[in-house]
């Protein structure tokens, strides 16, 4: 095996090394697909390893926001090139990129991972649990609130990503358009009249569909999206919803939802988040932001 000093960082991740970085998604038994890595070929950038023969054995992915943030995230080491000290070597050189580039470094963290990150500088900002639904399960009720709950179409779509970028804090289009379409049931927004009120796109994944982002102005938008797009999605689900929303995690919980692991949102150097906290369900995923 190549020592850890031979083993350069070097960018781009190359279409033809897809299946590399997919294997080590499998072997971290990860949700992404090759989709999501084409997000950050195309909006982003991946750093890789590679060993001798040029097989990609490690990565680390950077996301830009619109100039302001960027996340880091898919800090992936194969098994047996582990404890060499990659996944830090990669850490460092997506910090120094991004600060170079006038961007705050933003990434969510497991509860291991924290504690290596806020050795690198990075600040709680807030948490969020990952919750999972194994298949479908009866729908909790909701109130009706005046909510009209719709598919999204290109007649609302500038105006739901106009809402979108003042409770994200950045303009996010073209990752939304990204997501758009690949969880059908998940496209939904709701309106009170005809000002939006919140809305929700989904993806698939290897092991799950993957609700997120969920953008709402109260509980009982959010639990009217929800509910709608549960009722049609038959198999397992993963949500990343914010523990401020304890209402909606009631809600969730009645609806067959049980917490997998908690996250926390960390910004190098900062903890004051760019989101509004009174509009942010759900994240998109630890990935995406």
């Amino acid at each position: 095996m190549a020592r850890s000093e031979e083993l350069k960082i070097e960018t781009p991740l190359r279409v033809a090394e897809l299946a590399d970085a997919q294997a080590l998604v499998g072997e971290a038994g990860w949700n992404q697909i090759e989709a999501d890595w084409r997000i950050f070929l195309d909006l982003g950038r991946v750093y890789v390893v590679r060993d001798g023969n040029g097989r990609v054995i490690a990565t680390a992915a950077t996301l830009p926001h619109d100039g302001r943030f960027a996340w880091i995230s898919m800090v992936l080491v194969s098994g047996q090139f582990r404890r060499l000290g990659l996944a830090r070597r990669l850490m460092r050189r997506c910090i120094d990129d991004l600060s170079a580039a006038g961007l705050v470094p933003v990434l969510d963290a497991t509860p291991a991972g924290r504690e290596v990150y806020r050795a690198l500088g990075f600040q709680d900002s807030w948490s969020y649990q990952r919750l999972t639904r194994p298949a479908r399960a009866a729908s909790a009720e909701i109130a009706d609130g005046n909510i009209n709950v719709r598919p999204i179409d290109d007649t609302v779509w500038a105006a739901l990503c106009a809402y979108d970028a003042a409770a994200f804090g950045a303009s996010r289009e073209r990752l939304l358009a990204r997501l758009r379409g690949r969880l059908p049931a998940a496209d939904l927004c709701a309106l009170r009249g005809d000002t939006i009120a919140g809305f929700m796109l989904g993806r698939d994944g290897r092991i799950a569909s993957h609700i997120g982002p969920l953008i709402a102005g109260d509980d009982m938008v959010a639990q009217a999206l929800l509910a709608r797009a549960l009722a049609r999605l038959p198999g397992p689900v993963f949500l990343d919803l914010a523990d401020a929303k304890r209402a909606t995690g009631r809600w969730l919980a009645a609806a067959g939802f049980t917490p997998a692991r908690p996250l926390t949102r960390m910004l190098l150097g900062r903890s004051a988040r760019f989101d509004d906290p009174r509009r942010t369900y759900a994240v998109v995923g630890p990935e995406f932001g």
